[in-house]
This record gives C-alpha cells, structure tokens and sequence, in this order.
C-alpha cells in the first residue's frame, strides 16, 4: 500500500537495530541517512531487512566501528568507491547494512543514484525520534512515481554509470509490480549492452532476485535486449526449429519451461489448468526440498529455475537430420551441463550452485529413459538416484516442466498423467530403498579382505556397490546373502 501523505511507516522489528546503529553514529559524530531502497519500502509499507544508510565520512571505518559494536561481521563491497556493508543478527532478526560516504550535500549524492523512487533520504536522527513525521527529502519526484507506479531514472547516465541498474529496474518491476516508465525503457534498451561488462558476483545477485519473483519477466528481460546480453550462448537458441511435437522453437520452449516451474511448486500465477495441476505430486517434504538454501541468498526453486532457462542451450549446436528426415539433438544434455557449467562459472554463482545445474541440465532426459515400458525396476530407481546425486528430485521436476512447456496448448491429459504417475512412483520407490539401506550396512571393505582375501583397490569399491543396488532394490536382505551373493557373483 503507498503512502499517500508522504508519511513513513517502520515496522517495529526495524526500530532496535536502527536506534542502535543511529547512536553508534551519533557518539562518532557522523552525519547520516537513510537512503534508497529502505526509504521506498517505508512508504509503501513494505518490510525491507536490506539497509543503506549514507554517512559523512569515509564509510569503510565507520561499518568496520558498526560491525564491532553490533558483533556484526564487516564485509567490504567496493573498495574504490568505498562501499561496505554490516550483516548482524540472525535467523528473523538478520540486518543487512551497507554504508555508502557522501561528500557536500545529501542531494548531490542523491542525483548520483538510480531510479526516483530509490533517489529519496530520511535523516536518521529523526526516524528514531519521531519517524512518522520525519522529512522526506526527495529532490527527484520520487514520491510521485511510486504514486502513479514507475520506475524512472534519475538522469539519462545512470544506466552508463552502472550497468547492472538495468537488471534492477525490471526486478523492481517484478517486485513492486510497477512499470518502468517510457524514456526510461528507452534508455534501457540503448544501453542493454553494457550489462556484459557487470561484475558477475552482482549480476548473480540481481538475477537471483529477479527469479525469486513469480510472473514471465525473463520475456521482458529479452524484449528490453537484456537476456541475450547476459547470457549470449542463447542468441543460437532463437528461431532454432524442433521436432513436431514441439509447439514452440528452442528458445520460447525454454522460457515457457522456466514459467512452468513456479506453477509445478504451486507458487505464483495460475500458469495452467487445476486439472493437470492436480496429478503432479506435491507433499510438505517437497515443498521444504525446494525451498532448502543451496548457497547464500539462492534456493533450490532458484537453482531449478536457472536450470530450466539453461537445459536445452545446447540444442542448436547438436542439431542433426538423419537420412529419414528426423531431427535429433544427440548429446545435447551432455553437451549443455559443460555449457551451463561455464555460464554459471561466469556469472560467479557457487560450485555448490554450479554443480546442482549441471547436474540437472545433463540429466533432465533421463526421468523418461528409466523404462521403456511400464514402471522402472527397483535397479534403475537406484541407478537413477547414483547417478543424479543430490539432484536427483530436482531432475524430475525438471523432466515434468520440459514436458509442459513441449506441447504447449496441445498438451494431452493422458500422457501427462503417465508422466506424473512415473515421478509418483520414482518418489516413493526412493523413499522405500533409503528406509531398507540406510539403517543396515550388510557388508564392507574389511568382510571382502578378511573373508574373501581381496586386496584394496577399485575393485572392492565395485563389489560394494553392487552389494549396495541389490541391497535397495530387495533382492538381498542380510549379511549372510550379501556374502554368498558376493561369493556366487564375483570370487572366481
């Protein structure tokens, strides 16, 4: 809700930390404010944890004195611009601060900022003595454009000054529901190149938050020139034909799939029909899987959302026509998940991330390739789920928003059903081998040396594993069949 009176509104959780950091400020005799994001938050009424605060002086050793007095950790953001930030606190009660210096006035370093609605400063004596009726400064008419909803830039450099402003104004579109208003989109489109050159920590950061949100704005991103910007390797992916059952090309394909995957994890907008919403299997053990934190500020909903926008990007490269005339992709997982590694390396995401999408990228055919015909056997759930590691969920999911997004409104029930009711039983077979294996070891490299003389090496790893399959699968139930499946199967 916007404030119409112009009138601020802090949550209460908000008011310890900022009176706090406020007469830290104070003792140091520093001079400071409130500015940007946290400023729009409260006139709209919206709970910010993310801080920036303005101070007359070097703002490096004021957060380093912060830090100290809050039992902060200090984390310096841009030495030349002398830029750093304070986290505090934990789980709900986390705060981020991140100080900026100012020299002169607030207003020069206000014309210095992006986009209006973030071009606004409060000082922060007055927010912890009477916050309602603190003054807004707002040199830019910032509090008329979160009235009629826009995003505008300050000035028509403020893209060329930062690059990644132009990831930001269709993130803020995204979470405050705005519209970034014309001569702004205009520049955004001129400019859109300039994102290549942003420093991948912050481009991972923006992209991040940008699919934290629900709604098609990775369509605006490549409308606006900025998608194929960012991750050119897609560029191929445009107008690349597919095989019949394909409604769209490669890469509106892969955009639908991406849209698919917040509507699979009954989040966001209605994207398709209750009807096949309803067969997909969902439960609060999911629910939580998809929200577990993979690295810091990602999740994996995140991670099968950038796994999603990266699956098919090989498909061009591994195009073929066979002799019948029927294309083919051949190793175009494969060849993906390498590429996908090396976007993501580029985009400074984490190996934790890194190794998540690609392992979903190289197998996300997999899921369909289990059986041929009728449900897969207990060995090739437990194959699948070795193979896959720890992505071994997230594949599924993937396999079912690829198949969504293939036929688009043709899309039939029946096979959609068959496809869910796989993933249903790949689930629940999972869940049954992890309960019979991991209570009960029934053999180990010690039993294979000491009672069968083996020597160590790969080959007891070999053993142990097949062990292990026949273990999940039910076939062996104790250590007295596991010894004579050993001795039947591999001692000569």
């Amino acid at each position: 809700m916007i404030m119409t009176d112009n009138k601020l509104s802090v949550m209460p959780q908000l008011l310890p930390p900022l009176i706090t950091v406020g007469k830290v400020l104070a003792e140091m005799g520093v001079k400071s404010y409130l500015v940007g994001g946290v400023v729009r938050d409260m006139l709209l009424g919206r709970f910010t944890a993310d801080i920036d605060i303005a101070v007359s002086g070097d703002a490096r050793d004021i957060a380093q004195k912060v830090a100290t007095r809050l039992a902060g950790r200090y984390v310096l953001l841009d030495e030349i611009n002398r830029v750093a930030r304070v986290i505090a606190g934990d789980g709900d009660s986390r705060w981020q601060f991140d100080f900026s210096g100012f020299n002169g006035s607030i207003e020069s370093d206000l014309a210095r900022r992006d986009f209006t609605v973030n071009a606004m400063a409060v000082d922060l004596s007055q927010i912890i003595t009477d916050a309602e009726n603190a003054d807004v400064i707002d040199p830019f008419g910032g509090t008329s454009d979160l009235e009629q909803r826009l995003i505008r830039a300050v000035s028509d450099t403020a893209f060329v000054s930062d690059a990644v402003r132009l990831l930001r104004a269709v993130r803020l579109v995204a979470e405050l529901k705005f519209t970034i208003e014309s001569h702004t989109e205009a520049l955004i489109r001129l400019s859109a190149h300039l994102v290549a050159s942003v420093a991948g920590e912050r481009v991972r950061e923006e992209l991040l938050r940008l699919l934290a949100t629900t709604g098609r704005f990775l369509s605006y991103l490549d409308d606006l020139g900025l998608l194929t910007a960012l991750i050119p390797e897609l560029v191929a992916t445009k107008g690349a034909a597919q095989p019949p059952e394909h409604f769209w090309d490669v890469f509106n394909h892969t955009l639908e799939t991406v849209d698919a995957v917040d509507w699979l994890l009954r989040q966001g907008d209605d994207y398709g029909s209750e009807e096949f919403l309803s067969v997909v299997p969902w439960s609060e053990m999911l629910a939580q899987h998809f929200a577990d934190e993979v690295s810091s500020g990602s999740t994996r909903r995140l991670m099968f959302k950038v796994a999603a926008l990266l699956h098919d990007i090989a498909k061009p490269q591994t195009k073929s026509i066979d002799p019948d005339g029927r294309m083919r992709f051949l190793g175009h997982p494969q060849t993906g998940a390498e590429l996908a590694a090396g976007i993501m390396a580029r985009l400074r995401f984490s190996v934790k991330e890194t190794k998540l999408v690609e392992l979903m990228v190289r197998h996300h055919l997999r899921p369909g390739q289990t059986s041929q015909s009728g449900m897969p056997t207990a060995r090739a759930i437990y194959r699948y789920f070795r193979d896959t590691g720890d992505a071994g969920i997230d594949v599924l999911f993937l396999s079912l928003a690829d198949h969504f997004a293939t036929r688009g409104p043709y899309l039939r029930l029946a096979p959609w059903q068959e496809h869910c009711q796989l993933v249903s039983y790949v689930l629940a077979q999972q869940q049954e081998q992890a309960n019979r294996v991991s209570p009960l070891k029934l053999v180990d490299g010690h039993d294979l040396i000491n009672i069968f003389g083996l020597s160590p090496g790969p080959r007891i790893r070999e053993i142990l594993e097949a062990v292990q399959e026949a273990h999940a699968a039910g076939e062996l139930t104790s250590r007295e069949e596991a010894l004579s499946y050993i001795r039947d199967c591999f001692i000569k």
